[in-house]
Formats: C-alpha cells, sequence, structure tokens
C-alpha cells in the first residue's frame, strides 16, 4: 500500500484565502484541496494570481485572510517536504558556478550541517546526480551553468527542485524554452514523478498538462477547479476574459 493511500489527509488545503499587493487585490477566497499524490495544473491569465498562489503555498508569500495547511503543518514549516522551480532564475552570468552547484543549491536547509552550510556529503551529490540524469543532463554536470541553453537551463532547475527528494512539487511554467524533443522527455518524467509525489505545475500550455494531469485550477482573481476533461472552449474564454486559440490535443478542440 502506497503512502498516499495510507495517509488520506491533503497534501495541500487552502481555505477562504485572500491576498492583495497594497490595495491591489490578487486572489479573492480561494478554496482548493490537493490530494496527496494528485497531478493538477494552474492555468490562467498573465497577471491573474498563478504565481502568487505558488509562492503562498510555499510559505514565500502570507495570505492576509484565509488558511494555507501543507501536509497538515503550515507552508513555512512544511517547506523542507517541497521542491520548487520558478518561472524564471536570475544570475550573474560571470560567476563561475557548475551545473551540478546548481543542483546541490536544492539540498539547502536540510537538518545538519551539510543543509545549512552547503557541506555537501556522498548523499546529497547522489541525489543531485539522480536528480540531472532524471532530466537527462548529467553527461552536463561539470559544464557552466551560463553556457547553458535556455531550455537546458530550465531541465537543470527542475532538477534542482528534485534533488531534495521532496514529497510535493510545484513548478511555475516548466516547459518555457523546451522545444519539442525536450517536451517529450519531460512528460515521461513528469508521469514516473507522479508515481511518486504530488505535483502542481503552473502552465499555458493545456495540450502538454492534460497528458498529465487530471484536474486543472483556473486562477483569475477568484478560483475555480475543473477536471482536465471538462475544461472546454468555452471555460477558457470564461477565464481569460477573450477570445483566445486554444489547440488542446486530447479533446480536439480548437477555439
Amino acid at each position: 500500500m502506497s503512502q498516499f493511500q495510507t495517509d488520506p489527509s491533503p497534501a495541500v488545503s487552502i481555505e477562504d484565502v485572500s491576498f492583495s499587493f497594497g490595495s491591489i487585490p490578487v486572489l479573492e477566497q480561494v478554496n482548493v484541496s490537493i490530494a496527496r499524490g494528485e497531478s493538477i495544473s494552474i492555468v490562467g491569465p498573465n497577471g491573474g494570481g498563478k504565481t502568487t498562489l505558488l509562492r503562498l503555498i510555499l510559505g514565500l508569500l502570507r495570505p492576509d485572510a484565509g488558511r494555507i495547511e501543507v501536509f497538515g503543518r503550515s507552508p513555512v514549516d512544511a517547506r523542507l517536504r517541497m521542491g520548487y522551480m520558478p518561472q524564471r532564475a536570475e544570475h550573474d552570468p560571470q560567476f563561475p558556478v557548475t551545473v551540478m552547484d546548481v543542483v546541490l543549491m536544492g539540498c539547502l536547509g536540510r537538518p545538519g550541517p551539510a543543509g545549512l552550510m552547503g557541506w555537501y556529503g556522498s548523499a546529497g551529490r547522489r541525489d543531485a546526480l539522480e536528480a540531472l540524469d532524471r532530466m537527462g543532463m548529467a553527461d552536463l554536470r561539470r559544464r557552466s551553468f551560463a553556457a547553458l541553453s535556455g531550455g537546458q537551463r530550465q531541465r537543470v532547475l527542475i532538477a534542482r527542485a528534485l534533488a531534495c527528494r521532496p514529497e510535493l512539487l510545484l513548478l511555475d511554467e516548466p516547459t518555457a524554452n523546451v522545444d519539442a524533443a525536450g517536451e517529450t522527455r519531460f512528460l515521461e518524467v513528469l508521469r514516473q514523478l507522479g508515481r511518486e509525489m504530488t505535483i502542481v505545475m503552473v502552465s499555458h500550455d493545456l495540450g502538454f498538462v492534460a497528458e498529465v494531469v487530471r484536474k486543472v485550477i483556473c486562477v483569475n482573481r477568484r478560483v475555480q477547479v475543473h477536471p482536465t476533461s471538462q475544461v472546454t472552449g468555452d471555460v477558457i474564454r470564461n477565464l481569460y476574459e477573450q477570445d483566445i486559440r486554444l489547440v488542446q490535443h486530447d479533446l480536439h478542440l480548437e477555439h
């Protein structure tokens, strides 16, 4: 019996959450429950609150109202059980950091001197190398991070999120800058990871996410949750508040 079956409590519970940047409301009255072992996607227009919702789950932001729990604890207390790939990673191209150095950063925060000071032992390096291997980047572990292409950097950042062996994986636009061949490989990685952990992924590519998720969280200040099979053209038009071109490969819808 898997860990998901033995513990029926949700991985993420969001109750009546609202959040504003100053006087500008970003999220209002959000209620979402994400089961352990579930893979789910967050979609919505730019500025609609998708990344803010991820940061609230991570505990990087605190809600103005409502409550968020991750594995039954506050997001801050559960942070070591989460892996996160941000939408953008700022870096100085002159800084001499290798691919392996970047992935090892995902081990920071672990209990003990290694997690606090970055004195990575054999276990941390083994986890980092395994994460790189999953993303097809192990052969480039000694290469300068600045020398990589945009798609390669994206895969390294996903490996960094996996290096801590998370129970909850949060990905913000993971297929940005990834070519078609890279998407195909990443799709297979996601399917495998979905058997091991809970995945929450921000993406505009519904044709891609429909291959791996059964539910979609639609975010535009307020939130609605739909089974992937029910995300029709009308749902997308209402979400984005305009007509957009949508090709959803599994449902053969085009608008």
